[in-house]
């Protein structure tokens, strides 16, 4: 279910924080998080944010086709190790 539009969308708290101290400085800076659920707003494009993935913090710079989506949407929590080629169990 949608988050209600009474709502404004939801951002952390700390996020919104650097991400406004960044804007008025109108400084660059790899900001740290591990809110994958904030959902991404006009005022973050441009920054480079470092979204937690379960096990290290990637890098993802954020574009204008970016807004109204989800950090969590560009920083993948799962790896896909190929399968074996020359598996003889595999051939039977």
């Amino acid at each position: 279910m949608a988050r209600s539009l009474k709502k404004n969308p939801f951002v952390a708290n700390h996020l919104s924080e650097k991400i406004e101290k960044l804007n008025i400085k109108k400084n660059k800076e790899i900001i740290v998080t591990w809110s994958r659920a904030s959902t991404i707003i006009p005022t973050m494009i441009g920054h480079t944010i470092a979204i937690h993935n379960g096990k290290e913090h990637l890098p993802i710079y954020i574009m204008d086709h970016m807004v109204g989506h989800k950090l969590g949407e560009f920083a993948s929590t799962r790896i896909f190790a190929r399968q074996a080629r020359n598996d003889n169990k595999s051939s039977r």
